[in-house]
């Protein structure tokens, strides 16, 4: 875990998940963003609503532990560029994401 200057602690975005996740109990969105510097990662219930965002690590990773069902994934980079990918969660399994900006 890493904490920010503000003392806000998050868990490190890398493509492992981190440890003691049981998949069992989960539904996890993840993916990997190519093309951009910094970026966020946005996710939207099935009707559109806002339900989180996390800021996309330096090696382009970004992930959501949400409940099963389907999603969508925004990503939003410099330039106004933006980039919507629809994915389903399912319980104890990683919805893997490749988005290019």
């Amino acid at each position: 875990m890493t904490i920010d200057a503000q003392g806000c602690g998050a868990p490190e975005q890398t493509i492992a998940l981190p440890a003691g996740i049981d998949l069992a109990t989960q539904a996890v969105i993840q993916g990997v963003v190519t093309g951009t510097g910094t970026a966020y990662a946005r996710l939207l219930d099935h009707s559109g609503e806002f339900t989180g965002e996390v800021v996309v690590s330096d090696e382009g990773v970004f992930r959501f532990f949400a409940a099963p069902g389907d999603w969508t994934v925004r990503i939003i980079a410099g330039g106004g560029v933006t980039r919507d990918v629809h994915v389903s969660a399912r319980l104890g399994e990683v919805s893997s994401l490749a988005v290019a900006v």
